[in-house]
């Protein structure tokens, strides 16, 4: 929640417009992740990028995160953090991912091979319908 805190008040502080200092601000939470979540967190960070460079990249709750018209729409957990056995790729309510009544919202990570980034992609271009 601290995290959070400083998040909010670093973007009430910073004029609307180019959010170079947020991404630069994500690139440092990702540089100072251990491996191999640090390797992770990279490559999601080149995918979205290189898949929907409208998602703007910001922290939010201290995760890198990324977000559509100023709503977070997919973060990076570092498993290492919060000592689970697995990094997570989550999804907010802000993403169109609904199927019937009941959808997955975060995925385990333990590899990312080439299956894995192509259901990435896939998940992030739902995401953002």
């Amino acid at each position: 929640m601290k995290e959070r805190l400083k998040e909010i008040k670093a973007d009430a502080r910073r004029p609307r417009g180019p959010q170079e200092d947020a991404e630069g601000e994500v690139l440092a939470k990702i540089a100072a992740l251990p491996e191999p979540d640090r390797a992770k967190a990279e490559r999601i960070h080149a995918l979205i990028k290189a898949t929907v460079p409208a998602l703007a990249a910001r922290t939010w709750y201290g995760m890198p995160a990324y977000a559509l018209n100023g709503h977070v729409i997919c973060f990076f957990q570092s498993g290492q953090k919060f000592k689970t056995r697995y990094a997570t790729l989550g999804f907010s309510d802000q993403a169109k991912l609904d199927d019937g009544s009941m959808w997955p919202t975060a995925f385990a990570l333990t590899d990312l091979a080439p299956a894995e980034e192509k259901r990435i992609i896939e998940l992030l271009k739902k995401a953002v319908g």
